[in-house]
């Protein structure tokens, strides 16, 4: 067995200090991007964290961020700017060349600019153009279906409240947002099993649980303020469980920032007691498995079943029919493993369920979500303290433009609701999604398409068909502080306006504005940033939104767009009235320091749902619906390709399909790329393919090796081959027949039509693949 390198020091730290020191210099913002980070999540004149939704704490610090969070402001903070100075010193047709990293690093933007395609450059427009063209534009179309108007979560409340209020008055749901790429399957099926599609916890409860399993997530990576907390409840007695394909060494140990005496002494905090490493999609098989002998063995909450749930009896046949053959390979973990799990979770009176998107980014990630909504109900896990769902989203308020109604399938209330308060009609037909609107796109049935913030075309699937279809539109709008990669593929119109950053003050004739985000778990904060705008250009999201709907409508004198953009009292007023929870909005968020929590009633055992009661779901998908895929590839692979022998003297088709998954690194917040360096995976480059060093040596392959990697296409597909590389090997501790590469760089492996069939969120985590190492003469050799 060949030994894995092992990430020893603990998650945090002096690394994460230095790393966050040096990407405020890369910045050139150190003194300016501090000034932020002293104010990042403080209640009184601070401004919310873009880096993540993890909720703050109730007690006071002085110093409340993590190392993404410092490298996300050392983002905005940057003084540099990409102006039209930049544009005319660069074509599109140069900066298509570029990376995301370069243009990452070009500088904010700073005023608008529009497409010349005579130069193919952006050049300069004044606000006021800018406006024009973009009414005289959408006055033109035929139908407002034809626009497609998408969101980034790192718009807060007010704006997103004003953005979708503007869209369905023009008269479309076309309303995705980038929920339908992460937690849109927890949206789904927590709504439809408990009545409200978000955390059932409070950050207090991780104090007070006995028991929580953690599934597909790296907090260390992706939001690691969660860190502090797991530490916490470990010390309080917690028995921390990491159910995930990869070990991922940042959940080992964790060495406080907050506590000097860790820092000094080189002490550090215990977080996960054990790793269940689950294959790559074999969550539901695994959770299938826990419930299947709970409920043999009558380990089960009866009393809660029998009053609070229904659906039970349909499910209770349904894993009876289960066999632990096809449990077992459906998760690739035994049968006494899965009995041990299921004990723990037997014997604990207080348990949480957190996840992340290696939960949700499957085809069957409605699945997924399912059964962990089915454990809880079994346990009766929802509504006491110290236990329930929790949901751990990224974008700091991707939860909160949700609730302000950015959502192609809006609810009948809020259409309701909308109708009262603003005395217009509001469209009734569902909109396009991130995937519906992508198709649409690429089919030439959309003739706008508008981002608020986002980098749309590189998040979602099929990235270069969404940037060649982008060309063909009649207009492109987008509305964002960097330049991004989406914004390179311009149409006949392409027009960027520029928008003031979380960090920066907003200052109206009405005097300084606050905004207000909501974080993972339904916490209602404020947030106002506090350095001077980069630019004198440079307008609020809100003012945008009010500005456009002054142009485009001309009956809507009932609607105040420009108090509100001037006022946000004014749309916080409007929001108390259209959606439920924010009664007395703008008393409440002055009175309470840490903001206000929204009414959650699965919380408190009222059940939302079409029958009253929560719902036990059964999966749609088998649960070995990964290893049949494999098997089915496998199959078809060697119906196609001779038998070749490689270096080693094993025959190379001995496995010749994988199971390949899509990683961040903490250098990385999303689609942005801060560097290079993976420190937990031992890497310092992204162009890599992590495979467990004992699969490398079954086959004959060496760290270093160059791999290209094919995506597997049954026979009946239309699709053209997907490769990606060459990629170099490198060793990670990751599951048996799995690989795993960065996101978004390995976007085009995966497609549009592979989603999961309620949300729709694209398979993101797992797709199958051939992989083929290349010789240093470049020819393919070796097929594994």
């Amino acid at each position: 067995m060949r030994k894995i390198p092992v990430y020893t020091h603990p998650a945090a730290g002096w690394p994460a200090l230095f790393s966050s020191t040096r990407k405020l210099m890369d910045y050139k913002t150190f003194l300016r991007g501090s000034v932020s980070v002293l104010k990042s999540n403080q209640p009184q004149g601070g401004f919310d964290c873009p880096g993540c939704a993890w909720p703050d704490h109730n007690s006071h610090k002085t110093l409340d961020v993590c190392e993404n969070g410092i490298k996300v402001i050392a983002s905005e903070t940057m003084t540099t700017k990409a102006d039209a100075a930049f544009f005319a010193k660069h074509t599109l047709t140069e900066l298509q060349q570029w990376s995301g990293y370069e243009l990452e690093h070009i500088g904010r933007l700073s005023e608008p600019v529009y497409y010349d395609a005579t130069q193919d450059r952006y050049v300069a427009i004044s606000w006021e153009a800018a406006y024009e063209r973009i009414a005289a534009q959408l006055k033109q179309l035929h139908s407002p279906d034809e626009a497609l108007f998408y969101t980034s979560g790192r718009v807060t409340n007010e704006p997103a409240f004003m953005y979708q209020l503007f869209v369905r008055c023009f008269g479309t749901n076309n309303l995705p947002d980038c929920s339908n790429m992460c937690h849109e399957p927890t949206s789904v099926m927590l709504s439809k099993q408990l009545g409200v599609g978000k955390a059932t916890v409070k950050l207090e409860d991780f104090g007070q649980a006995k028991l929580i399993l953690m599934f597909g997530q790296n907090p260390a990576t992706n939001h690691p303020r969660m860190l502090e907390m797991l530490a916490h409840s470990h010390e309080k007695g917690a028995r921390i469980i990491s159910i995930n394909p990869m070990r991922e060494q940042g959940l080992s140990k964790f060495r406080n920032p907050q506590k000097p005496i860790h820092m000094a002494a080189g002490s550090s905090d215990t977080m996960v007691d054990e790793v269940v490493q689950v294959q790559i999609g074999g969550d539901a098989a695994l959770l299938t498995g826990l419930a299947k002998w709970l409920v043999k063995n009558d380990k089960i909450n009866s009393d809660f079943i029998t009053t609070h749930t229904s659906g039970f009896e349909p499910l209770k046949q349904w894993l009876t029919e289960q066999s632990w053959v096809d449990i077992e390979r459906g998760c690739g973990i035994t049968q006494a493993e899965i009995i041990n799990l299921a004990q723990l979770v037997a014997d604990s009176p207080a348990t949480i369920c957190t996840w992340g998107m290696g939960i949700t980014q499957h085809v069957q990630g409605d699945d997924n979500v399912a059964m962990i909504t089915n454990l809880l109900l079994l346990m009766g896990m929802i509504g006491i303290d110290g236990a329930g769902a929790s949901p751990v989203r990224g974008h700091s308020n991707v939860q909160g433009d949700r609730t302000m109604g950015i959502h192609e399938r809006p609810a009948q209330k809020l259409l309701d609701s909308l109708e009262r308060v603003f005395k217009h009609p509001m469209p009734q037909a569902h909109g396009y999604d991130v995937v519906t609107g992508a198709k649409a796109l690429i089919a030439g049935k959309l003739k706008v398409f508008m981002a608020m913030g986002g980098n749309y075309a590189v998040a979602a699937p099929d990235t270069k068909a969404i940037q060649q279809a982008l060309t063909t539109t009649q207009m492109n709008i987008f509305v964002g502080t960097k330049l991004n990669e989406t914004m390179l593929y311009p149409s006949a119109n392409n027009l960027i306006l520029p928008c003031l950053g979380r960090t920066e003050r907003i200052i109206t004739a009405k005097g300084e504005q606050f905004a207000t985000i909501e974080d993972s778990m339904c916490q209602i904060v404020r947030t106002q940033g506090n350095l001077k705008p980069v630019s004198e250009t440079l307008k609020s999201e809100a003012q945008i939104v009010a500005d456009l709907a002054t142009h485009v409508f001309e009956d809507h004198s009932n609607i105040p767009w420009q108090i509100m953009s001037e006022d946000f009292d004014v749309i916080r007023d409007y929001i108390a009235q259209a959606i439920g929870g924010f009664e007395n909005f703008n008393q409440r968020i002055r009175e309470i320091e840490r903001g206000f929590h929204l009414y959650h009633p699965a919380r408190h055992r009222v059940w939302n749902t079409s029958d009253g009661k929560a719902q036990f779901e059964v999966p749609q998908y088998p649960i070995t619906y990964v290893a049949a895929q494999m098997a089915e590839a496998t199959s078809s692979f060697q119906d196609d390709t001779d038998i070749t022998t490689s270096s080693s003297g094993t025959q190379a088709n001995e496995q010749k399909i994988w199971q390949l998954t899509s990683v961040r690194s903490h250098d990385q917040f999303n689609t942005m790329i801060f560097g290079y360096q993976d420190r937990y995976r031992h890497t310092d480059r992204r162009d890599v393919l992590f495979m467990h060093p004992d699969e490398m040596n079954r086959l004959g392959w060496q760290k270093g090796d160059k791999v290209m990697i094919t995506r597997h296409l049954s026979k009946d597909s239309t699709d053209q081959a997907r490769i990606l590389g060459p990629l170099i090997l490198t060793e990670m501790d990751i599951a048996a027949n799995a690989v795993a590469t960065y996101y978004p760089e390995c976007n085009d492996l995966f497609d549009l039509d592979t989603h999961a069939p309620d949300s729709h969120i694209p398979a993101y985590k797992s797709t199958t693949v051939v992989l083929q190492r290349v010789n240093a003469n470049t020819e393919m050799a070796d097929p594994a």
